[in-house]
Protein backbone atom coordinates (compact mmCIF):
# COMPACT_ATOMS: atom_id res chain seq x y z
CA UNK A 1 0.00 0.00 0.00
CA UNK A 2 1.62 3.29 -0.97
CA UNK A 3 1.94 6.18 1.67
CA UNK A 4 0.15 8.98 2.59
CA UNK A 5 0.78 11.99 0.60
CA UNK A 6 0.02 14.73 3.13
CA UNK A 7 -1.07 17.16 0.02
CA UNK A 8 -4.27 14.95 -0.41
CA UNK A 9 -4.61 15.53 3.39
CA UNK A 10 -4.26 18.92 3.23
CA UNK A 11 -6.81 19.46 0.27
CA UNK A 12 -9.30 17.17 1.89
CA UNK A 13 -9.30 19.78 5.00
CA UNK A 14 -9.09 23.00 3.14
CA UNK A 15 -12.17 21.42 1.92
CA UNK A 16 -13.90 21.12 4.82
CA UNK A 17 -12.62 24.52 6.46
CA UNK A 18 -13.42 26.46 3.60
CA UNK A 19 -17.12 25.01 2.40
CA UNK A 20 -16.63 23.27 -1.10
CA UNK A 21 -13.78 22.86 -3.51
CA UNK A 22 -13.43 26.21 -5.31
CA UNK A 23 -12.67 28.35 -2.18
CA UNK A 24 -10.01 25.44 -1.12
CA UNK A 25 -8.65 25.63 -4.65
CA UNK A 26 -8.40 29.49 -3.72
CA UNK A 27 -6.92 29.03 -0.12
CA UNK A 28 -4.38 26.67 -1.58
CA UNK A 29 -3.25 28.86 -4.68
CA UNK A 30 -4.00 25.95 -6.75
CA UNK A 31 -6.85 24.84 -9.43
CA UNK A 32 -10.17 23.52 -8.62
CA UNK A 33 -9.51 20.56 -11.00
CA UNK A 34 -5.81 19.86 -8.74
CA UNK A 35 -8.11 20.20 -4.81
CA UNK A 36 -10.22 17.69 -6.94
CA UNK A 37 -7.45 15.24 -8.04
CA UNK A 38 -5.66 15.05 -4.86
CA UNK A 39 -8.90 14.42 -3.04
CA UNK A 40 -9.92 11.15 -5.32
CA UNK A 41 -6.30 10.04 -4.62
CA UNK A 42 -7.27 9.87 -1.62
CA UNK A 43 -10.00 8.05 -1.57
CA UNK A 44 -8.11 5.82 -3.98
CA UNK A 45 -5.95 5.01 -1.74
CA UNK A 46 -8.38 4.05 1.33
CA UNK A 47 -10.63 2.86 -1.10
CA UNK A 48 -13.67 4.43 -0.01
CA UNK A 49 -14.81 8.06 0.20
CA UNK A 50 -13.75 10.62 2.40
CA UNK A 51 -15.89 13.34 1.61
CA UNK A 52 -20.03 13.51 1.46
CA UNK A 53 -20.33 15.52 -1.38
CA UNK A 54 -23.15 18.04 0.00
CA UNK A 55 -23.17 21.98 0.13
CA UNK A 56 -21.17 22.12 2.78
CA UNK A 57 -19.11 19.18 1.95
CA UNK A 58 -18.91 16.84 4.76
CA UNK A 59 -16.03 14.51 5.81
CA UNK A 60 -17.03 11.04 5.94
CA UNK A 61 -16.56 8.50 9.22
CA UNK A 62 -12.72 7.81 7.70
CA UNK A 63 -12.49 11.42 6.55
CA UNK A 64 -12.57 12.45 10.01
CA UNK A 65 -9.91 9.86 10.77
CA UNK A 66 -7.51 11.41 8.42
CA UNK A 67 -8.38 15.26 9.47
CA UNK A 68 -7.55 14.15 12.78
CA UNK A 69 -4.10 12.85 12.07
CA UNK A 70 -3.58 15.55 9.37
CA UNK A 71 -4.10 17.78 12.59
CA UNK A 72 -2.26 16.47 14.88
CA UNK A 73 1.25 16.00 12.61
CA UNK A 74 0.17 20.07 11.55
CA UNK A 75 0.27 20.37 15.31
CA UNK A 76 3.64 18.87 15.91
CA UNK A 77 5.46 20.65 13.08
CA UNK A 78 4.42 23.88 14.43
CA UNK A 79 6.02 22.40 18.09
CA UNK A 80 8.78 21.33 16.28
CA UNK A 81 9.58 24.12 13.75
CA UNK A 82 10.51 26.55 16.62
CA UNK A 83 13.42 24.01 17.53
CA UNK A 84 14.63 24.47 14.41
CA UNK A 85 14.25 27.70 13.46
CA UNK A 86 17.31 30.70 14.08
CA UNK A 87 16.88 32.39 17.85
CA UNK A 88 14.09 34.22 18.83
CA UNK A 89 12.33 32.82 16.09
CA UNK A 90 8.62 31.68 17.63
CA UNK A 91 5.53 30.21 15.72
CA UNK A 92 1.60 30.01 17.45
CA UNK A 93 0.31 26.83 18.06
CA UNK A 94 -3.44 26.17 17.00
CA UNK A 95 -5.08 23.61 19.22
CA UNK A 96 -8.83 21.92 18.89
CA UNK A 97 -10.24 21.54 22.21
CA UNK A 98 -13.11 19.96 23.10
CA UNK A 99 -15.22 21.27 26.07
CA UNK A 100 -18.40 21.22 27.78
CA UNK A 101 -20.17 25.15 28.14
CA UNK A 102 -19.89 24.91 31.82
CA UNK A 103 -15.96 24.27 32.07
CA UNK A 104 -15.93 27.23 29.10
CA UNK A 105 -18.37 29.38 31.30
CA UNK A 106 -16.15 28.96 34.73
CA UNK A 107 -12.99 27.86 34.38
CA UNK A 108 -11.20 26.54 31.07
CA UNK A 109 -10.29 30.07 29.81
CA UNK A 110 -8.73 31.70 32.81
CA UNK A 111 -6.58 28.65 32.96
CA UNK A 112 -5.39 29.16 29.61
CA UNK A 113 -5.27 32.72 29.65
CA UNK A 114 -1.40 33.20 30.73
CA UNK A 115 -0.66 30.78 27.65
CA UNK A 116 -2.89 32.78 24.81
CA UNK A 117 -1.09 36.27 26.82
CA UNK A 118 2.25 35.27 25.90
CA UNK A 119 0.99 34.64 22.62
CA UNK A 120 2.44 30.67 22.28
CA UNK A 121 -1.49 29.70 21.91
CA UNK A 122 -4.34 30.42 20.06
CA UNK A 123 -7.55 27.95 20.76
CA UNK A 124 -10.49 26.74 18.04
CA UNK A 125 -13.17 25.69 20.99
CA UNK A 126 -15.55 22.57 20.16
CA UNK A 127 -18.23 23.01 22.39
CA UNK A 128 -20.44 19.18 22.91
CA UNK A 129 -21.79 18.03 26.43
CA UNK A 130 -19.26 16.19 28.86
CA UNK A 131 -20.74 13.19 28.08
CA UNK A 132 -20.03 13.44 24.27
CA UNK A 133 -17.06 15.53 24.12
CA UNK A 134 -14.62 12.74 23.45
CA UNK A 135 -16.37 11.81 20.69
CA UNK A 136 -14.68 14.59 19.09
CA UNK A 137 -11.10 13.02 19.60
CA UNK A 138 -12.04 10.14 18.61
CA UNK A 139 -13.41 11.78 15.65
CA UNK A 140 -10.22 13.72 15.15
CA UNK A 141 -11.88 17.20 15.70
CA UNK A 142 -9.99 17.83 18.49
CA UNK A 143 -6.47 17.03 19.98
CA UNK A 144 -8.04 17.58 23.71
CA UNK A 145 -11.09 16.92 25.11
CA UNK A 146 -12.66 17.93 28.73
CA UNK A 147 -15.40 15.09 29.53
CA UNK A 148 -16.82 12.66 32.23
CA UNK A 149 -15.54 9.82 30.67
CA UNK A 150 -12.96 8.89 32.90
CA UNK A 151 -11.54 5.78 30.34
CA UNK A 152 -9.41 7.26 27.74
CA UNK A 153 -8.92 6.42 24.23
CA UNK A 154 -6.40 4.68 23.15
CA UNK A 155 -2.68 6.06 22.68
CA UNK A 156 -4.52 9.16 25.38
CA UNK A 157 -4.34 9.61 28.87
CA UNK A 158 -7.27 10.80 31.09
CA UNK A 159 -6.43 12.74 33.77
CA UNK A 160 -8.95 13.82 36.49
CA UNK A 161 -10.03 17.28 36.66
CA UNK A 162 -12.04 17.73 39.32
CA UNK A 163 -15.61 17.67 40.42
CA UNK A 164 -18.21 20.19 39.07
CA UNK A 165 -20.85 20.55 41.79
CA UNK A 166 -24.55 21.72 40.38
CA UNK A 167 -27.12 23.34 42.95
CA UNK A 168 -30.78 23.54 41.57
CA UNK A 169 -31.71 27.19 42.13
CA UNK A 170 -34.19 29.52 41.42
CA UNK A 171 -35.09 33.39 42.48
CA UNK A 172 -36.97 33.35 45.96
CA UNK A 173 -39.96 35.15 43.76
CA UNK A 174 -40.07 31.84 41.63
CA UNK A 175 -39.77 29.67 44.58
CA UNK A 176 -42.90 31.82 46.34
CA UNK A 177 -44.46 30.77 42.91
CA UNK A 178 -43.97 27.63 42.00
CA UNK A 179 -42.89 25.84 45.11
CA UNK A 180 -44.56 27.37 47.80
CA UNK A 181 -44.76 23.88 50.07
CA UNK A 182 -41.43 22.63 48.19
CA UNK A 183 -39.88 20.45 45.61
CA UNK A 184 -42.59 17.31 44.87
CA UNK A 185 -43.66 15.20 41.89
CA UNK A 186 -46.81 17.78 41.56
CA UNK A 187 -44.97 21.04 41.72
CA UNK A 188 -41.45 20.07 40.20
CA UNK A 189 -43.73 18.58 37.02
CA UNK A 190 -45.77 22.36 36.43
CA UNK A 191 -42.96 24.65 37.24
CA UNK A 192 -40.13 25.19 34.04
CA UNK A 193 -37.05 24.15 34.38
CA UNK A 194 -34.01 24.43 31.71
CA UNK A 195 -32.04 22.00 29.94
CA UNK A 196 -29.14 22.49 27.78
CA UNK A 197 -29.95 20.23 24.40
CA UNK A 198 -32.06 17.26 23.80
CA UNK A 199 -28.82 15.09 24.78
CA UNK A 200 -28.86 16.97 27.91
CA UNK A 201 -29.70 14.06 30.89
CA UNK A 202 -28.99 15.97 33.89
CA UNK A 203 -32.21 17.41 34.90
CA UNK A 204 -33.90 14.24 33.79
CA UNK A 205 -32.39 11.96 36.08
CA UNK A 206 -32.43 14.88 39.09
CA UNK A 207 -35.90 14.61 38.94
CA UNK A 208 -36.68 11.19 38.09
CA UNK A 209 -34.32 10.31 41.17
CA UNK A 210 -35.77 12.44 43.52
CA UNK A 211 -39.42 12.46 42.54
CA UNK A 212 -39.95 9.49 40.47
CA UNK A 213 -41.12 11.86 37.57
CA UNK A 214 -40.79 10.20 34.00
CA UNK A 215 -38.43 11.28 31.58
CA UNK A 216 -41.13 13.13 29.34
CA UNK A 217 -44.07 14.97 30.54
CA UNK A 218 -42.56 17.90 32.92
CA UNK A 219 -42.11 21.29 31.40
CA UNK A 220 -38.16 22.67 30.32
CA UNK A 221 -36.76 25.35 28.06
CA UNK A 222 -34.41 24.33 25.54
CA UNK A 223 -31.31 26.99 26.14
CA UNK A 224 -28.23 26.12 24.53
CA UNK A 225 -25.79 28.25 26.72
CA UNK A 226 -24.64 28.41 30.38
CA UNK A 227 -24.92 31.80 30.81
CA UNK A 228 -28.51 31.85 29.30
CA UNK A 229 -29.05 29.16 31.76
CA UNK A 230 -28.35 31.53 34.72
CA UNK A 231 -29.89 34.74 33.15
CA UNK A 232 -32.94 32.73 32.86
CA UNK A 233 -32.93 31.81 36.49
CA UNK A 234 -31.89 35.14 37.01
CA UNK A 235 -35.11 36.86 35.67
CA UNK A 236 -37.27 34.60 37.82
CA UNK A 237 -38.76 32.41 34.19
CA UNK A 238 -36.89 29.15 35.61
CA UNK A 239 -35.43 27.08 37.90
CA UNK A 240 -32.46 24.80 36.67
CA UNK A 241 -29.22 23.24 38.04
CA UNK A 242 -25.95 25.32 37.26
CA UNK A 243 -22.45 24.65 38.58
CA UNK A 244 -21.78 26.18 42.08
CA UNK A 245 -18.65 27.47 40.86
CA UNK A 246 -20.50 30.10 38.38
CA UNK A 247 -22.91 31.07 40.49
CA UNK A 248 -21.62 31.93 43.71
CA UNK A 249 -22.24 35.66 43.64
CA UNK A 250 -25.69 34.88 43.07
CA UNK A 251 -26.00 32.56 46.40
CA UNK A 252 -24.19 34.72 48.28
CA UNK A 253 -26.77 38.25 47.49
CA UNK A 254 -29.32 36.10 47.97
CA UNK A 255 -30.61 36.71 44.17
CA UNK A 256 -30.56 33.22 43.47
CA UNK A 257 -31.56 30.37 46.37
CA UNK A 258 -31.06 26.73 46.76
CA UNK A 259 -33.93 24.70 46.36
CA UNK A 260 -32.51 21.72 47.65
CA UNK A 261 -29.94 22.21 50.45
CA UNK A 262 -27.17 19.16 50.54
CA UNK A 263 -28.87 17.55 47.39
CA UNK A 264 -27.06 18.99 44.23
CA UNK A 265 -25.25 17.03 41.10
CA UNK A 266 -21.70 16.01 40.80
CA UNK A 267 -20.21 15.54 37.49
CA UNK A 268 -16.43 14.34 37.55
CA UNK A 269 -14.26 15.78 34.43
CA UNK A 270 -11.16 14.10 33.01
CA UNK A 271 -8.28 16.06 31.14
CA UNK A 272 -7.91 13.30 27.78
CA UNK A 273 -5.31 14.07 25.67
CA UNK A 274 -2.76 12.16 23.35
CA UNK A 275 0.31 10.69 25.59
CA UNK A 276 3.25 12.16 23.40
CA UNK A 277 2.68 15.79 24.51
CA UNK A 278 5.56 18.22 24.46
CA UNK A 279 5.94 22.18 24.57
CA UNK A 280 2.88 24.31 24.23
CA UNK A 281 0.84 21.29 24.49
CA UNK A 282 2.53 19.70 27.49
CA UNK A 283 2.22 23.63 28.74
CA UNK A 284 -1.15 23.59 28.09
CA UNK A 285 -1.76 20.59 29.90
CA UNK A 286 -0.53 21.38 32.83
CA UNK A 287 -1.98 24.97 33.26
CA UNK A 288 -5.36 23.27 32.69
CA UNK A 289 -4.77 20.38 35.31
CA UNK A 290 -3.32 23.06 37.80
CA UNK A 291 -5.86 25.44 37.34
CA UNK A 292 -8.95 22.88 37.58
CA UNK A 293 -7.49 21.24 40.59
CA UNK A 294 -7.67 24.42 42.62
CA UNK A 295 -11.20 25.56 41.65
CA UNK A 296 -12.72 22.16 41.73
CA UNK A 297 -11.17 20.07 44.28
Amino acid sequence: MKGLDYRWLEALDAVIANGGFDRAADALFITQSAVSQRVKQLEKLVAQPVLVREMPPQPTAIGKKLLGLYRRVQLLEQELIPELAPEGFSRIVTVPIATNADSLATWLLPALTPLMNAQTLEINLIVDDESRSLNRLRSGEAVVAVSSEPTPLHGCIATPLGTMHYRCVSTPDFKARYFPNGLNSDSVSRAPAVVFDRFDDMHTQFVSERFNLPTVGWRSHMVRSSDAFVKMAKLGVAYCLIPELQIEQELAEGSLIDLCPGDGVERHLYWHHFANQSGVLADMTDACLRYANEVLG
